[in-house]
């Protein structure tokens, strides 16, 4: 995401389109030494300063999207914690009750063996054989009690235990609801950044082409006019436009699934999801658990939104480098990772389509190669996308 920075020649604030030089201005400092020696000056100086603010702005937003990965994680790990302690919570509450019924029916069946009776029957009765009978019941019957009292503090053991697993549960959720606001937040300001950084490139990227042309052709001195250098820039606008829209005619998208689902990115599957040795590269170090499935087609093959929804996220997300999140409701949202830079074709808010272009395959971020990273998320935690895709007929890989 980085332009080459060459030093800074002192031109003070953001320019107006005013301050910028005109074709005009190129042509009469032209037939003047001096003048376009000073000219030539200037429009360095400019050039430098838009490809400054460019730099300051696609910084903000690798550090706003980093931070938002960052608040992600945390939310993932509490929402997991949670989870994982309601989880023991509710298998402690079912093995009280369980043990709370068989107290119940240990006492049950004590109650009608005689219960303290016995030992009066016994005391009244002379003869051997019914003294014979009734220590037998009574042996029983104590059996029978301790059973009872072990059944009973197990189930008053398990009780205590859920109890104490519910109140840490309860601050395991209030955790994660904190966690959950903190990366709403992330979110807005890597979506902020991002989308400034976007208009800040085709803005000054615009102005830096025509500044070069202007700089060319004053430093020209064969028989070519400032006019052909003006009729160049407009032709290269004109052309630029032209093959966006031949891409956007000929980028149909990707074959849709009788279901509406449309397979993410050609290739065959590289990465699966689980527990992986982690990825250590100039673009950071990935976890030790890979959320997504990985699909090696190539780089620059296009990316095609797996089903219709909305853009909810559009720019630097740490370690997955340049990314997209669409959200397609009922808690099913998708991720694509690792966008070549520049090579995002939505924003925020965009209304896709299945099987629509939205991006194409690089290896920004934590990547050792051009991929796509995608992920499928229920309700904000990632599953395994290659079932879920199958099961809506676009089978990866």
């Amino acid at each position: 995401m980085s332009l080459a920075i060459v030093g800074s020649f002192g031109v003070a604030g953001p320019a107006s389109a005013a301050d910028y030089p005109s074709w005009d201005d190129v042509q009469a400092a032209k037939g003047n030494e001096a003048a376009k020696a000073a000219e030539v000056t200037n429009i360095k100086n400019f050039i430098v300063q838009l490809q400054d603010e460019l730099q300051v702005a696609q910084d903000e937003a690798e550090k706003r999207g980093t931070e938002f990965q960052a608040a992600e994680e945390a939310f993932f790990e509490a929402d997991a914690r949670a989870t994982a302690i309601q989880s023991q919570a509710d298998a402690k509450t079912t093995e009280a009750d369980t043990a709370t019924k068989q107290a119940g029916r240990v006492a049950s069946q004590l109650y009608r063996s005689g219960g303290a009776d016995l030992s009066l029957s016994l005391f009244l009765d002379g003869e051997s054989k019914g003294a014979t009978d009734l220590l037998s019941k009574l042996g029983n019957m104590n059996q029978v009690a301790e059973h009872s009292n072990g059944v009973y503090e197990q189930a008053v053991a398990a009780r205590n235990t859920a109890a104490a697993l519910g109140e840490q549960a309860g601050v395991a959720r209030d955790e994660r609801e904190s966690l959950r606001q903190a990366a709403q937040v992330a979110m807005e300001a890597a979506q902020a950044a991002a989308s400034a950084a976007a208009d800040k490139l085709e803005q000054n990227q615009e102005l830096i082409v025509t500044l070069n042309a202007q700089l060319s052709a004053l430093q020209d001195s064969t028989a070519k006019t400032v006019k052909d250098y003006e009729a160049g820039v407009a032709a290269a606008k004109a052309k630029a436009a032209a093959e966006a829209a031949a891409r956007g005619q000929s980028a149909d998208g990707g074959q849709l699934s009788s279901q509406g689902w449309a397979i993410p990115a050609s290739g065959s599957i590289s990465g699966t999801y689980g527990y992986r040795d982690p990825i250590s590269t100039g673009g950071g170090s990935s976890g030790s658990f890979h959320r997504g499935t990985d699909i090696a087609g190539g780089c620059g093959i296009p990316i095609y939104a797996a089903t219709g929804g909305t853009v909810s996220y559009a720019g630097w997300y740490g370690t997955y480098g340049n990314f997209i999140l669409i959200e397609h409701g009922a808690g099913v949202s998708t991720g694509y990772a690792h966008i070549v830079n520049g090579g995002i074709q939505v924003a925020v808010g965009s209304q896709v389509s299945a099987g629509q272009v939205i991006a194409y395959v690089g290896t920004t971020g934590a990547s050792t190669g051009c991929h796509l990273h995608f992920e499928v998320r229920i309700n904000g935690s990632a599953i395994d996308a290659q079932p879920f895709m199958a099961d809506r007929g676009a089978p990866l890989g």
